[in-house]
């Protein structure tokens, strides 16, 4: 009987005397004929010959052969769905006895689904009031402003200060702009721009320091006091076009401004159900995450942890951070992952085991819309872009989270939606 604890499981294996004498008389032979010893014709050697000479090598090719092969026909024989690869140890192979050995492996967990349908989950269906139309329009009139050269004056609050920006000290590699715009008063325009650019005109030079944040974007400039050397070029006045049935009719297929208008209720609407449904979603999964107890193989946790500490080291490197020039023990960052991921991969089980449970199909042209969505992304033939996907596995990921995703819309759709308590409308 094999050794359990949790998803750790440990077999040990017997290999027949008559397999183990089969398989090294068919490595002898092998050998035998790749040889070339001194007195012997190639592949005349003597059998006895090869045995004493390339007994090393025999016994790796006899155990590189039986112990797969015998393993994975126990694991077949156990109904065991294993995760990960297996420690071998332990082997015991000496002349006229069978093989033994010890294999240790992961297998995936038991789950024994409890309820999942009905689960009761906070949830308001959005709405869009006026109010947020306007602020989206006028966020898309924003974009379309246009910049315009005022007469030479000294700049106010608002203006947009046309500079060129030089580093005249406090930074190891210098900082320089042939042309920048700041936008002058603004919260996003560090204070001290806009106090040397207020009241200044084009032409006016003006040097000045800047003292920047430890947790500034910029690395070279992170904590740092720099000093610069500013020119103002020009003055800018950023001028909105007006929102009317013509303007309506220059962002694409609209007759009016109302039904353009209405285009952005929707939008801002299907963003909301996005938005509201993906957070019932991650409640649902957390409820059931709770509900459902069991081990969780160490093969996934470190995959896991090892994802999350790759994305931090991308978000440093994303920051402008080296992550190897500084002082971090990632041993420790993967091993404080470890809760988080505990609780991810066992919602990636227990998904699987609902969509295997609800029969989730997978449609081939779901996949392929895909594809072809990432072949437009790189702007290649999509024949070009699927050999890829499918060598490293894309394919498969992108047919998993296919079937990930409506896993989670089933279970949306069959949960119990409460309006949470504090926005619940009162009895009194």
């Amino acid at each position: 009987m094999p050794l359990v604890e949790g998803c750790k499981h440990e077999l040990e294996i017997t290999i027949p005397l008559p397999e183990v004498d089969q398989e090294t008389e068919r490595a002898v032979l092998e050998i035998q004929k790749k040889v070339r010893l001194p007195g012997f014709r190639p592949g005349k050697a003597p059998a006895s010959l090869v045995r004493t000479r390339f007994e090393s090598e025999v016994r790796k090719d006899v155990l590189d052969a039986l112990l797969p092969k015998f393993f994975n026909k126990k694991i077949a024989d156990e109904h065991l769905q294993i995760v990960g690869q297996p420690s071998i140890s332990e082997v015991h192979f000496h002349k006229g006895e069978p093989i033994r050995f010890k294999a240790e492996f992961e297998v995936a967990p038991a789950i024994e689904l409890g309820d999942y349908r009905g689960v009761t989950v906070p949830y308001r269906e959005p709405v869009v009031t006026a109010e947020d139309v306007e602020e989206r329009l006028n966020d898309i009139r924003d974009k379309k402003a246009e910049y315009v050269n005022v007469d030479p004056r000294p700049i106010e609050n608002g203006d947009y200060a046309v500079i060129s920006l030089k580093s005249t000290g406090g930074v190891e590699k210098p900082v320089e702009q042939d042309e920048m715009v700041l936008h002058v008063g603004s919260p996003d325009t560090f204070p001290a721009f806009t106090e040397n650019m207020l009241g200044a005109t084009p032409g006016e030079e003006k040097d000045f320091t800047v003292d920047y944040p430890e947790d500034f974007g910029e690395e070279k400039l992170a904590g740092k006091s720099v000093r610069f050397h500013a020119v103002i070029k020009a003055i800018r006045r950023k001028e909105l076009p007006e929102a009317n049935d013509e303007f309506a009719r220059d962002l694409g297929d609209y007759k009016t401004l109302d039904e353009f208008r209405d285009t952005i209720r929707k939008a801002i609407l299907q963003e909301r159900e996005a938005l509201a449904q993906q957070e019932a979603k991650n409640k649902i999964v957390e409820k059931l995450v709770d509900a459902h107890d069991f081990p969780v193989p160490e093969a996934f946790l470190e995959r896991q942890m090892e994802m999350h500490v790759e994305n931090h080291i991308r978000e440093l490197a994303e920051h402008g951070v080296d992550p190897r020039k500084i002082q971090v023990d990632w041993g420790k960052v993967k091993e404080a992952e470890r809760g988080r991921a505990i609780r991810e991969v066992k919602a990636s089980l227990l998904l699987d085991k609902i969509a295997e449970r609800e029969a989730v199909p997978v449609l081939q042209e779901e996949v392929d819309r895909e594809i072809t969505r990432i072949a437009k992304q790189r702007r290649e033939p999509v024949a070009t872009v699927r050999p890829q996907l499918e060598k490293d596995g894309t394919v498969r990921r992108i047919a998993v989270h296919i079937r990930t995703e409506k896993t989670l819309s089933l279970l949306f759709e069959h949960a119990r939606k409460e309006v949470p308590a504090e926005e619940a409308p009162s009895t009194e």
